[in-house]
């Protein structure tokens, strides 16, 4: 599967232990410094207790499908507030976009991606996108990046269709435009090209300079 099998992620949350929050006094304490109020908004709610209000079934990409992964494959976050996103990272699953959601929906899987993509352009979008998936096995580049995964089989270039190449190139501009990331392919990235992975895909057959072509294009058409 193109998404990681193992996530490379504790799965926790972000570390309080090394910060003292003192909700009395309206400062955070973070070794010597005292921390600005603007990083105190980013994470009061990281305190025991408190839970940031999230709308079920709500999506980032206007005209996606919203089919929630296992809370196990991903971990509650507040980004680009706590985490700045500078990536995306192409997938493909080595299997049906059907197989995709079974095993992204699969707690023991311990991984899965943002969206899923069909080979018609359909989209599935299964975990927001200020959330960190488990889908690189690279815990960084979990938490700067927004993972796509495309059905097929990276070995069969006739699964990537003209139709899926131009909707995941939408749905790329788009996330390009909100999170302000260059339209490059030092930004937009191949699993393979995660550090530490030993994934392969999207393959030798995946068409970057014409993802890239098509990215820009929809990029261009939204402004």
């Amino acid at each position: 599967m193109g998404s990681e099998s193992k996530r490379g992620d504790d799965g926790g949350k972000r570390p309080v232990s090394r910060r003292a929050v003192l909700i009395g006094g309206g400062v955070v304490v973070l070794g010597t410094g005292v921390l600005a109020k603007d990083e105190l908004k980013r994470i009061w709610w990281r305190v025991p207790g408190i839970t940031r209000a999230r709308k079920e079934g709500a999506i980032d990409y206007a005209g996606a499908e919203w089919t929630a992964a296992s809370r196990a494959n991903w971990r509650l976050a507040d980004r680009p507030d706590d985490y700045s996103i500078d990536r995306v990272v192409i997938h493909v699953v080595q299997g049906s976009y059907p197989s995709a959601l079974k095993a992204f929906k699969d707690p023991g899987h311990e991984a899965a991606t943002h969206y899923v993509v069909r080979k018609d352009g359909h989209v599935a979008q299964m975990v927001r996108e200020l959330d960190v998936a488990f889908h690189s096995g690279n815990r960084s580049y979990n938490e700067r990046s927004v993972g796509i995964e495309h059905e097929g089989f990276v070995d069969r270039p006739a699964d990537f269709t003209d139709a899926m190449y131009r909707s995941s190139a939408k749905l790329t501009a788009g996330i390009c435009g909100r999170y302000g990331i260059p339209v490059d392919r030092e930004h937009i990235i191949g699993h393979v090209e995660v550090p530490g992975t030993d994934h392969t895909d999207p393959g030798p057959h995946w068409d970057w300079d014409r993802y890239i072509r098509l990215v820009g294009d929809a990029r261009a058409a939204a402004r």
